[in-house]
Parts: C-alpha cells; structure tokens; sequence
C-alpha cells in the first residue's frame, strides 16, 4: 500500500513562532524519502494557527527539488478559493519540475474564516467546485481551459507549460458530507477520507460512491485513500500520554477552527450535514465529540498501529494512508521520535501489504 507523511504545519501553544514550525515541518519534509516513505503531502489552509500552509503546490515544489521518488500531494487543494487556472497552471509546473509524481487532492472547503478572507460565498462552495474540477480534469486532458458554466466562464486557453499526463488516476477529493460522495463519483475522482465519523457510515457512502461510479464511468472506481492522525512509542503508557495530549489537541484545535457547534452552518446551502452535527454537540457537549474523533486516529505501540492501520485499509478497500506526526501542540522532538519509530517498525509491513493498486499512476480516462 502507499505510505505518505503529511506536514500540518499547525501553531498552538505560542511557545514557537511560526518560523520555528515552518522550520520544523520542512525538516519533517526531509526525513520522507530517506525514511522510506512513498509519498509527502500538506493541507491548505489560511488566516489562524488551525495550518499555516496557504499554497500547498508551492511547498510541494520546495519538495521535489529536494527528493527524486515520493510522490507529492496535495490534502487539499481548496478549489472555491482560486481561479481554476491558476490552479492549472501551479500543478503544471510541480509536474514538470518533479517528473511526473504530482498527485492532485482537492476540495470544497469549511472554514468560515477562509471563505470570509477570500470573500467567497459559501453557498456557492459546491457549485464552484464541480465546475472548477470538471475544467481542471478535462483541461488536464487536452491542454486547454474553457468552460461554461453557471459560475465560471472560461474562453478556450492554454495551459502552460502543457500539462505533462491527464490527472486520471491520480487525482482526489476529500468528502466528508454523505451528499459529497456521488459528486466525486460522478466527476471520476478518487475519494480522499479524513477520519471523522463511525466506519460503518463510511462504509456506506463509499459503497454508494462506486455504484454511481460504474453507472456514470463504465469502471471501477479508483480505490480510496485514508488520512490519519498518528501517534506511535514504544509503550502504551507513552502512546496513551500521546493520544491525551496531541491528538485531543487537535481535535479541539478542529473544533474550533471549523467552527463544528456552529449551529448556523445549518443555514448555509451544502452545509446542511454540519448543523447537524453542531446540534447534536449542544445536546450532548463537546467531550463526547472530540473522543469520538480522537478514538478514529491511528495511536499505540508499533504492533498496534500496524494493526489499526491494516484493519482501517480493509474497511474501506483503500490504497494507501496518510499519517500526520507532529499536531496538537505536539514538542518537536516528541514528533521527530514518533515518525522515525514508525519508519523502523510499521513502514515496512505497510508497504509489503498488497492493496492491488499503486498510487499516483496514470489510468485510462473515464469513457464519456
């Protein structure tokens, strides 16, 4: 299976500034490719200490100057904040300069914050991304932006430099709302899962994800790929200090950054399935909830974690995962340990367990 890192570039305690961790997370970009990693990836993110990685294809590029294998993705690229061209254009260039192993994540976005800066409506968030994702596929396959559509306008241009291979087989979208997942399918991306509801719900959205995959595609759809919050040490003491630190950091760090007991996301178009979510954390408060959502990432001693990773893979079918180590408030050092016993002592069973399918390769495009 493809094991990628993630940087989270994530700024919580004040006790760094943000070239301390900007100086942090490019060293935890270092260590991939020499740790046996097949894959570096980053979220976008804008405006709070929640990430500070607001062009994630220009870090990608930082990278692939510095590494000749892992693949470089993106987790994700928010596609309603930006002109689908330029997004076009910033990818085109990461695929040239790095051979190839560009590997597109995208995404409709949740932060109001980001919405408000950008001064995007996000009511329009859906619409905005299906049509800036359709352009982008097919531009991607023909070289060339144009679209008509009921939001974006686009005369016929170039993409330059020209794109270097289509983005079939190597392109995903993260889907958290049950709506989300026969969009995907029905513009031939690959699903992208951030742990964060009960497996048996996720389970069922992706088995209607493939479904109207082979109804609208005539194929299989592309096996899906798991994000992760991860926490390895040699004992279990020290694994669960780790879960009750870092990663209920940062569940409360999403809490708050995606606004989750807003109950007024519940007005808004397309966000129907978070007012839900905020109404019941005003039932039961936000303990249940963030143990919940701490309880679905990746912690414990290696044997475990090698276990909960599998387990999670077979799920939901998936090709791959994508860890986070340093998150939470977590001390730099504390997340240097954490990755290279994970590189010593998970890694190399993850990577021999067969999924079938490789990341990032190039698949015939969807029949139309």
């Amino acid at each position: 299976m493809h094991v990628g890192m993630s940087t989270f570039f994530q700024n919580l305690t004040g006790r760094h500034t943000d070239g301390e961790v900007y100086r942090h997370e490019l060293s935890m970009a270092d260590l991939a490719e020499p740790l046996g990693f097949d894959g570096v990836w980053a979220p976008e993110h804008h405006f709070d200490d929640y990430t500070m990685c607001p062009n994630v294809i220009q870090f990608l590029t930082w990278v692939a100057a510095r590494t000749t294998r892992v693949k470089l993705g993106s987790m994700v690229v928010v596609l309603p904040w930006h002109d689908p061209m330029w997004v076009a254009e910033q990818f085109a260039v990461l695929d040239h300069v790095s051979g190839g192993r560009g590997i597109l994540g995208i995404g409709r976005g949740l932060g109001r914050i980001e919405f408000e800066g950008y001064r995007i409506p996000m009511h329009e968030s859906r619409q905005r991304f299906v049509e800036y994702a359709d352009a982008i596929i097919k531009g991607f396959a023909t070289g060339y932006l144009e679209y008509d559509g009921a939001l974006y306008q686009q005369p016929r241009t170039a993409i330059r430099p020209f794109p270097l291979r289509p983005l079939a087989g190597r392109i995903y979208a993260s889907a958290a709302s049950p709506e989300s997942a026969p969009v995907m399918a029905r513009l031939g991306v690959g699903i992208m899962i951030i742990a964060q509801k009960p497996w048996p719900a996720v389970v069922a959205e992706l088995d209607t994800y493939r479904q109207v995959y082979r109804e609208v595609n005539g194929a299989e759809a592309p096996k899906p790929l798991l994000v992760t919050f991860t926490a390895v040490h040699e004992s279990e003491a020290g694994a669960r200090e780790m879960y009750e630190r870092y990663i209920m950091g940062y569940c409360r760090s999403a809490l708050e950054h995606y606004e989750f007991a807003n109950a007024h996301l519940a007005t808004i178009p397309g966000y129907e399935y978070y007012g839900k979510l905020a109404a019941n954390l005003a039932t039961h408060g936000s303990e249940p909830f963030l143990r919940f959502l701490a309880d679905l990432q990746v912690w414990g001693t290696p044997a475990r974690v090698t276990e909960q990773i599998i387990e999670n893979i077979r799920l939901i079918d998936g090709a791959g995962v994508i860890c986070v180590f340093s998150y939470g408030g977590m001390p730099h050092d504390v997340a240097k340990a954490s990755i290279r016993l994970f590189a010593e002592k998970v890694l190399p069973t993850l990577r021999a367990h067969d999924v079938g399918v490789r990341v990032g390769e190039s698949m015939p495009a969807a029949a139309a």
